[in-house]
Formats: C-alpha cells, structure tokens, sequence
C-alpha cells in the first residue's frame, strides 16, 4: 500500500494497494515500514517534485507521485550483503506500509544505489541504524523534525556564509509551520541577526508563545513595517505575500531565498518584483558544500547536535499525534495540502 498523489493537482491522492514481496531479490532488502512523519515540508516536496525530482525518487504510475518521507523501517527480508533481516532503518521512504531498496553498504549504514537514484544526493538516499537508546517518543520528535531542521540549518549557515547579505534582520514568512520555527531558532542561536515571523492573525498567538522570534506580524501589516536592511526567506510561497515584502522594502532587501510552499495555492508570477530577484535554497547543494570542506563527520555532528538542541527546546510548543491507517493518513494530507494543521501538533503515522 503506497501514498500516490496526482502530480497535476496535489489535492487529488489515493491509496495503492501494492503488495509486500515475500523474499528480496539479490541485491536489495525489503523493509517494513513502521512509522513516519507528515509535515508541510513534505507537501514542499510534492509542490517541487518536478522541478526538484523528488517524484524521481520512488517511481510511480504516469503522471502520479510517491510522497517521500522520514521514517523508521525494518528489514523483513534482505539479499544485500551486511544488512541482517530484522535490523530497523531511519532514512528516507515513501508514504507506504513497505519499501524494496537496491542497497549498498556504506558509512555505518546503507544506501539505495539503483539507477534512477544515482543523481540524488547522498543525504536522500543513505539509511542509517536506528538508535536503540531512543524511546517512541524520542523517534517520533526524530521524524518530525530532522529533515526540515536540516534544511533550516543549512540554510542559516548560507545565509552566514554570505555574511547574512549585509542584512541586520531576516524576515521569515510562515512563521508557524516548523521549518520556519527551526530557521528562527537557529539565527537566533548564531546571532548574526534579528528574525521577524510573518503570519496569519490565526496563528499568531501560537508563533508569539514559541519566544523564537524577536518580533512577529501579521501579513497584513507588512506595509508598515520598519525598513530595515533585511533578508527574506519565503517558506510560504505565497506570490501576493512575497511581492508585499518586496514592495515594502525595495532597496533594503538584500537577498530573497525561496525555500517552502505552505501557502501554495496562492503561487503565482512574480514579474517585475522590486529588489532583488527571488533565488530558490537547494540545501543539498549547502551540505555538499560544506562536506568539502569540513568533511562529513564533522558536518554531521554538528547538525545532530544543533538538532539535539532544537528537539529539547521544541517540546515547549510540539505535541505529538500519533495516527493509524490508510484512511487516517489520507485524511491529515488532505489538511496539510489545504493548511488546516493546528501548528502545534506534528502528525506521525503507521500502516
């Protein structure tokens, strides 16, 4: 049973019924797939699919998409040399109840060398030993959290590799969703400048309480905002949202970093923007970056201890809900797609 989602229109998904092999074939393991997390940066993902590849990941039908994924899964059967059937897996997976990976041992772990992944970066395609100190809990606060962390993350440090464009302040828009809340976090952490949330009057409360931000407003006040030398990192991909930041701040915009979609269905053109021209964050390309030049054990553990830090402190505000079933799984995407999510919840799931 796999997620698939119509690439033309998000909106529309169903389930699969695919069917679990009973033995692998030389070369792979087939993993049972035990929980994972569904958040808005999933849905980025399926908004970028083409553009990014992310439907090239796990292929499907024409003209439909597996929704990648984190998540926990176990080896029920296994023909790849040094992976043990019943060993449990974190990494990248489809929406589905099992996942078969052409596997490759490598770095502690495993990755899916199958042809169609060659172009993906290794951060996508490597699974890694889940840790047996973590409790459920703990995994489910892994889920929900480390991949969007890492896009926060690396993107702070681009904006600190570039010296934050000269801007005293970072303005970030969706300021609720969790990935906005990391990025907040981190600038904050690093200190090379002062954040401001935007968001709607509905979750302002919400974005307030956090205390991640040094000072949050609502979209509809942006006209009146401080013009301050600035950066603006859109996690809301709302084009009427973005071009208001742009018009407000004109020259005093320094750079304009396109990162999430959680107001997708506002997208549009943004011809003739003032400032400067808005350029999309591929935080893959910041992790390869920095892997040269720190090298990877170090550039990991950095990020889990950055992400170490973040977990702890997100407890204050993230409550997690655990969910069951096909039917409840389609239920919470149809929320994530149409931006109904309570922000202070993070959805985990099992088939």
């Amino acid at each position: 049973m796999h997620l698939e989602i119509d690439r033309a229109d998000i909106r529309r998904a169903h389930m699969e019924p695919t069917e679990m092999p009973s033995s692998a074939a030389p070369g792979t393991v087939v993993m049972r797939l035990e929980k994972f997390a569904l958040t808005a940066n999933n849905i980025s993902y399926a908004l970028s699919g083409d553009f990014l590849d992310y439907w090239g990941f796990f292929p499907a039908r024409e003209g439909l998409g597996r929704l990648p994924v984190m998540g926990f899964g176990r080896v029920v059967s296994s023909a790849a040399d040094g992976i043990a059937e019943g060993s449990r897996w974190f990494g990248f997976y489809p929406a589905a109840d099992h996942h078969v990976v052409q596997a490759a041992p490598r770095s502690g772990g495993f990755v899916d060398v199958a042809a169609h992944r060659e172009k993906h970066a290794p951060a996508y395609r490597q699974f890694d030993p889940a840790d047996p100190a973590l409790s459920p809990e703990d995994e489910s606060y892994l889920l929900l959290l480390r991949g969007l962390f890492i896009t926060s993350h690396l993107c702070e440090d681009f904006l600190r590799d570039n010296s934050m464009f000269g801007a005293a302040q970072v303005i970030i828009t969706s300021a609720s969703s969790k990935t906005s809340l990391a990025l907040a976090h981190e600038v904050r952490r690093n200190g090379a400048a002062r954040t401001l949330g935007l968001t709607s009057a509905a979750n302002l409360a919400f974005v307030e309480s956090t205390g991640l931000y040094d000072a949050v407003a609502t979209y509809d006040t942006v006209a009146s905002l401080e013009q301050v030398p600035s950066v603006v990192v859109d996690m809301a991909g709302s084009a009427p949202i973005l071009r208001a930041v742009h018009e407000r701040f004109g020259d005093a915009l320094s750079h304009s970093c396109r990162v999430g979609a959680t107001h997708w269905e506002a997208s549009g053109s943004l011809d003739g923007i003032p400032g400067p021209v808005p350029a999309f964050f591929f935080a893959p390309s910041q992790l390869v970056k920095r892997g040269k030049e720190w090298g990877r054990d170090v550039l990991y553990s950095r990020m889990d201890s950055a992400l170490a830090v973040f977990t702890a402190d997100a407890r204050r505000w993230l409550r997690v809900s655990e969910g069951n079933g096909a039917d409840a799984l389609l239920s919470c995407y149809a929320d994530h797609v149409s931006g109904g999510v309570d922000p202070s919840v993070g959805h985990v799931f099992s088939l």
